[in-house]
């Protein structure tokens, strides 16, 4: 039987609203979808070795004598470097051939870190303080510098922070110790390819009858060993009749003293008056000046 109730056609309601197309109308019609917008893409950092591969990035920086280790950590974090053109990220591992790049604002504050030449008094330490003795670095205090500095420098007082002894001087020696906040002039000084020569006057007694012989001297200058190892040639010749005079390439741990034991002579003073081209001079004890812009070690 039939229905009673009229058919409704397509288009308004009562309430007005209008009803949805369906069957063939419908399907000539098809609804359009609205793409999603791309989301927006971060690249990440760039990791050019596996967790497990590679060298620290830090690691690379400093054998390539971009900074130490400690600046190229402070570098990356501060988001100072890239890595093949992407930021690099701290504890990075990189193969040895990738390009590396530092933004010119690392080295403005690398400029801006200084290095100290002290002369050492007996009875202070090189470095950190060890058995109730103080390192020499508290030294480094305006009513310390000396008066005849020809440095032009302003001191402020975060030039007494961070400084590193590039080369120790044992607590019972005195002379030029150089200490800096710059992690490259450290390498070049105490790196394990360091040839940079350090001068010291020793004054000795020596402890058998009569005197050194000269095979004796010529074994300070080559052919002694320390701890089984041999040691680097050395240039070792008398300054005056109880004085020696020693150029080493090397700071083995109080290697002088122990060289001279090896021949039968006692070390009663000594004093380191150059490191490279950088001497003592009139400096007086105990007291500092500023590294001149001109002076290279």
């Amino acid at each position: 039987m039939a229905s009673s109730r009229p058919r409704q056609e397509d288009g308004p309601t009562r309430t007005g609203r209008v009803q949805p197309k369906t069957g063939a109308v419908a399907a000539a019609h098809p609804r359009r979808e609205v793409p999603e917008a791309p989301r927006p893409h971060t690249p990440a950092p760039a990791r050019v070795a596996p967790d497990d591969a590679g060298v620290r990035l830090s690691k690379v920086m400093t054998e390539r004598g971009l900074a130490s280790r400690r600046e190229a950590d402070d570098w990356i974090d501060a988001g100072w470097v890239k890595v093949n053109g992407q930021m690099a990220t701290l504890g990075q591992r990189v193969m040895p051939d990738v390009v590396i790049e530092v933004d010119p604002a690392a080295r403005q504050q690398q400029a801006r870190r200084v290095t100290l030449l002290l002369h050492k008094p007996i009875g202070y330490v090189s470095g950190q303080a060890e058995d109730g003795y103080e390192p020499a670095s508290v030294l480094v205090t305006p009513g310390n510098r000396w008066t005849e500095d020809p440095s032009r420098k302003e001191f402020h007082p975060g030039h007494a922070r961070g400084l590193a002894p590039a080369g120790r001087l044992d607590i019972d020696s005195t002379g030029l110790l150089v200490l800096t906040q710059d992690g490259r002039i450290a390498k070049h000084l105490i790196g394990n390819d360091s040839e940079v020569e350090k001068e010291y006057l020793v004054r000795v007694e020596y402890t058998r009858p009569g005197q050194l012989p000269e095979e004796d001297l010529k074994r300070l200058n080559h052919g002694l060993e320390l701890d089984g190892v041999q040691l680097r040639p050395a240039k070792v010749s008398w300054a005056n009749e109880d004085q020696l005079r020693f150029v080493l390439r090397e700071g083995r741990k109080r290697q002088i003293r122990r060289m001279c034991e090896l021949v039968g002579l006692k070390v009663v003073g000594l004093k380191r008056v150059r490191i490279g081209s950088v001497v003592l001079g009139k400096l007086p004890l105990g007291q500092w000046r500023y590294l001149r812009d001109d002076e290279r070690f």
